[in-house]
């Protein structure tokens, strides 16, 4: 239905909003022109909503291998761009639920120290390409990004700000009784990123029950032909830089 305010003009009113004629024009106007506006907001902020950049935070565990899979599988949409973070450790090897392990070998002696780090360095790089497997295989844009840190907590909650993602998802063991007494430890790497990173933070949880746990998903060698974007800080950037809430 259309009406006619003063000085002649024509707006399209629902019937139910007609009664409004004999209140003051300028109002009318004021509150089609607002109306007009939100919607115009509306569709510009869903057009750039929708590229989403998504990071997953992985170590070299079977727990981020699952978090990849599930992301692919339940999370992730065909135009996201994936930024697959991982924080390599500077002292120590780290492992399942972002966990410590002893070094190999005497780190007083500084050849055999370069030597550890320069094929973890190597480890790291292919293990995280296999990690990106399933990633790239459904299509997603995808940037490795690789940075060193002493805290791994602290780094991942500060590369995501940072890299400005809209989301970051990050594997974590369940909480079953045989695991709870060693996982559920305060300071965690996921608690942490649970509440200090700026954006959402997806959990998802390592099954319990070893019939649903997925087979080990590292490979002795890294597939060939795969096209992804990999960045590595350089050596003499790698200091803690520290976060702050």
């Amino acid at each position: 239905m259309l009406t006619t305010l003063s000085g002649g003009w024509r707006s399209p009113l629902f019937s139910s909003l007609e009664g409004y004629k004999q209140g003051d024009n300028q109002y009318l106007t004021c509150e089609l022109n607002l109306i007009r506006f939100v919607s115009a907001l509306t569709v510009e902020t869903m057009s750039k909503r929708k590229n989403r950049k998504i990071a997953i935070a992985v170590d070299l565990s079977d727990e981020s291998a699952y978090a990849v899979q599930w992301a692919v599988a339940n999370y992730l949409k065909p135009d996201d761009f994936v930024v697959l973070l991982h924080v390599q450790p500077t002292r120590g090897l780290y492992g399942a639920d972002w966990g410590a392990m002893e070094q190999a070998v005497d780190s007083k002696d500084e050849e055999s120290k370069q030597r550890l780090e320069k094929s973890f360095d190597i480890l790291t790089m292919d293990k995280t390409k296999d990690l990106a497997k399933p990633i790239v295989d459904a299509g997603n844009s995808l940037k490795i990004h690789i940075v060193k840190d002493h805290d791994m907590k602290e780094r991942i909650c500060l590369e995501v700000e940072r890299l400005g993602v809209n989301a970051v998802i990050m594997g974590s063991r369940g909480f079953g009784a045989a695991k709870k007494a060693e996982k559920s430890r305060l300071g965690s790497v996921s608690d942490y990123c649970l509440h200090h990173c700026d954006c959402p933070v997806v959990l998802v949880r390592y099954p319990d029950d070893e019939n649903e746990q997925p087979h080990k998903f590292f490979r002795e060698s890294v597939e060939e032909g795969s096209k992804m974007e990999v960045e590595s800080t350089p050596q003499d950037s790698m200091m803690h830089t520290g976060w702050t809430e």
